[in-house]
């Protein structure tokens, strides 16, 4: 999920999109849906049992353990890859990569969740990631050119590595089953409150995991990955002998069939709305912009400016701190003051200024802009996802929610995985500013079709224009 993964999942965009769609679950008898109109304590007679602080904690554990495997090793890649490869293309590949596996496992993560029960999934997907990220560290420390070097030559260390992503990836539903623990061990009017934790969750997460890389990087660039690992082991040995299971057996559902657990289905569904078809094309073509150049950003760093993991570690800390601080304090009020449609465009002019800005840094003064840039770019970003998924909600009845809101993550993974390959091409093929100059193309292209869908196609958009959107 790179950059914008530690900014995209916040506070008011977690709890709008997980209450709906448990209640648009519920509403069509969908795979974790809950039993409609039944008192909490009647509904899961375990729940008061299980609604213990270790729940919660291993529920939070599990989310923060996601983003620190991610945030921990993202901006180090370029600096982890060096005895592989300097190729953009690759890395760009090995970037989209994660989200490729995210997107098509995902659904039936989910589908499994809610037929075997919440734990074991659980435990198999951080087993998952221990596994992804083990296999990553040993190919990373292994001297392959003295211990194997035809293996070298022939690209079998990048081999592993294409692998490692791609278990991890497919590890990547663990945030949405721990998100189902807090709905199961939750009673809806405390459901939001509970939601809350994925928003410190991964706000902490993108704060510690580039501060703990920088740090262990300026030591060994190697030593980060066994941090995470170790995380990684520690979590799992928690979901093991700690986590309840908090999906009763009479909750069970049976497999949905094949077709929808296609990651397309759910999005063919939703480009076939006109009511919603133009902003679901803004939001894919946002996050594929964004997460293409954010993908070489390190690469672009290291090259461009010499800098080494403690300097492009810290650049992704402001952005952690800048996303924690809009997310968790400032987007309710600026929401309620401006309204969504205001905002989106808003951010996506900071994201456009922050993206002018990296390529127009020099290497007397790459420090001051580059923290600069991302930060406004943290800035732009944590405004624009919550307030586009917002405008895609306002533009629904009550019976579509659920599906489209639910198919804008399945948008954002395929963003994350088309974007980082094809700015990747651009870095190595058109010059290494390329992909900043072609994202920034493509974001105004997003305001474009932001400014041209709204508001005014109902009268609640049209309140948009005087405050909050609705």
């Amino acid at each position: 999920m790179h950059l914008a993964g530690g900014i995209e999942v916040v506070q008011l965009a977690c709890r709008h999109l997980l209450i709906l769609e448990l209640g648009s679950r519920a509403k069509h008898g969908l795979p974790g849906a809950n039993r409609p109109h039944l008192p909490h304590n009647v509904r899961n007679p375990s729940r008061l049992a299980i609604s213990r602080p270790s729940t919660f904690f291993c529920a939070f554990l599990t989310l923060l353990n996601d983003r620190l495997g991610e945030s921990i090793v993202f901006p180090l890649l370029p600096f982890l890859l060096a005895g592989f490869t300097n190729d953009g293309r690759v890395l760009g590949l090995l970037a989209g990569s994660y989200a490729m596996a995210q997107f098509a496992f995902t659904p039936l993560i989910g589908a499994l969740s809610d037929r075997y029960g919440r734990k074991p999934v659980i435990a198999a997907c951080v087993a998952g990631s221990v596994l992804g990220l083990a296999l990553f560290a040993l190919t990373i420390s292994l001297p392959w050119a003295s211990l194997w070097p035809a293996a070298q030559a022939a690209g079998l260390p990048l081999a592993l590595l294409f692998g490692a992503r791609l278990i991890d990836g497919v590890s990547g539903g663990t945030a949405a089953t721990a998100s189902a623990v807090l709905a199961d061990i939750s009673p809806p009017e405390k459901r939001a409150k509970a939601f809350g934790l994925i928003g410190v969750a991964f706000g902490l997460g993108f704060i510690l995991g580039p501060a703990l890389g920088g740090l262990h990087g300026r030591l060994n660039v190697t030593l980060p990955l066994l941090v995470a690992v170790a995380i990684a082991v520690l979590n799992l040995a928690l979901v093991l002998t700690v986590l309840p299971e908090t999906h009763p057996m009479s909750a069970r559902r049976a497999m949905p069939r094949k077709r929808d657990l296609n990651p397309f289905s759910a999005l063919q569904r939703v480009f076939t709305n006109p009511q919603v078809r133009r902003l679901c094309v803004a939001f894919f073509l946002f996050f594929l912009a964004f997460n293409g150049f954010t993908a070489v950003l390190v690469l672009y760093f290291k090259q461009a400016f010499n800098w080494g993991p403690g300097l492009a570690a810290s650049a992704f800390l402001v952005v952690g701190v800048v996303a924690t601080v809009v997310q968790g304090g400032l987007i309710g009020p600026l929401v309620a003051r401006f309204g969504e449609w205001r905002l989106t465009l808003a951010g996506l002019g900071f994201v456009i200024v922050g993206c002018l800005l990296i390529p127009l840094a020099r290497a007397d003064n790459a420090a001051a802009v580059v923290f600069s840039a991302v930060a406004i770019l943290a800035l732009g970003t944590g405004l624009v996802t919550p307030c586009l998924r917002s405008l895609v909600s306002r533009r629904l009845d009550s019976e579509g929610q659920g599906a489209a809101l639910g198919s804008l993550q399945g948008l954002q993974s395929l963003g994350s995985f088309v974007g980082p390959p094809l700015a990747g091409l651009a870095y190595e093929t058109t010059g290494r500013q390329s992909p900043f100059w072609l994202g920034i193309a493509l974001l105004v292209g997003v305001a474009l079709l932001v400014a041209g869908g709204l508001p005014g196609r109902n009268a609640g958009m049209t309140a948009g224009l005087h405050g909050s959107d609705g």
